[in-house]
């Protein structure tokens, strides 16, 4: 970063909450803890009458920012969210509205620790500019999915099952598209590699992105990462990690239909 940058901000870090986010991991629609961090990226040099006056007012008050976030959320016990998503959505649309139109760009990031049964969490990173606020890029993360697989190529990796972590970051669509359906996604990950019994984690993380990709037309692209901490005695673990955009299975999918169809038609 350039010392000449000028940047403003004002954030609330982590606040504590708990609503209806869809399902949680028992597939119940139930109120579960969240955690959810808001960062307001201001004009250049905003900040600079509040700093000079020592005047809270001619800044964006953060214990307002909380106090709004927080009742939009949680203030009422009915309020029901479709998904972390659309939770986080209706965050960025309240914290542009706080901050007024000294705000340029709103970054949300929620946590929910008990959406996913097997994993650590999951979490959303949102962020939009307020001239293109209704395109944000999102992107969730599935942290540290815990599987035990047959993988290796030594002998005794071919007799016991290990433990491989597994983070599936997911990049969507801007343009409007289905909800992805991040319960069903990890369903269909696990249900692929769980019984498999590759060599290499290089064909594992390869199909984990292609099922990853191909669960969802909302999706633009995928990042699997897979960590092996039993592999190598002296290191944390040895791993792999592979990207993909949705489009590369799409088009291979319809190479293939294409050969299936020269060949039937032979």
């Amino acid at each position: 970063m350039s010392l000449s940058n000028t940047t403003d901000k004002v954030f609330v870090d982590s606040l504590q909450l708990s609503t209806t986010i869809g399902l949680d991991w028992w597939q119940r629609p139930r109120p579960q803890p969240i955690s959810i961090s808001v960062f307001l990226h201001l004009t250049p040099g905003f900040l600079d009458i509040a700093g000079k006056m020592d005047d809270v007012a001619e800044s964006i008050h953060y214990g307002h920012l909380s106090t709004a976030i927080k009742q939009l959320i949680a203030g009422n016990p009915d309020t029901q969210f479709d998904s972390p998503v659309a939770l986080a959505k209706v965050a960025m649309e309240e914290a542009f509205k706080q901050g007024g139109h000294g705000v340029e760009e709103v970054r949300i990031v929620m946590e929910a620790p008990k959406l996913i049964l097997l994993a650590d969490g999951l979490f959303v990173d949102m962020t939009a500019r307020r001239d293109d606020r209704g395109h944000p890029e999102v992107k969730v993360l599935i942290k540290d999915l815990l599987l035990a697989v047959i993988i290796g190529v030594n002998p005794p990796e071919r007799e016991a099952k290990q433990r491989v972590v597994v983070n599936i970051e997911v990049l969507e669509q801007s343009r409007p598209h289905p909800v992805v359906d991040y319960s069903a996604l990890i369903a269909k990950v696990v249900q692929r590699l769980e019984p498999s019994s590759y060599l290499t984690l290089e064909k594992f993380v390869f199909q984990a992105v292609r099922v990853a990709c191909l669960s969802s037309e909302g999706i633009l692209a995928v990042t699997v990462r897979a960590q092996k901490p039993s592999a190598i005695a002296f290191a944390r673990s040895s791993g792999v990690e592979i990207t993909r955009p949705r489009s590369s299975f799409i088009d291979e999918m319809e190479e293939d239909e294409s050969v299936s169809e020269t060949v039937g038609s032979a």
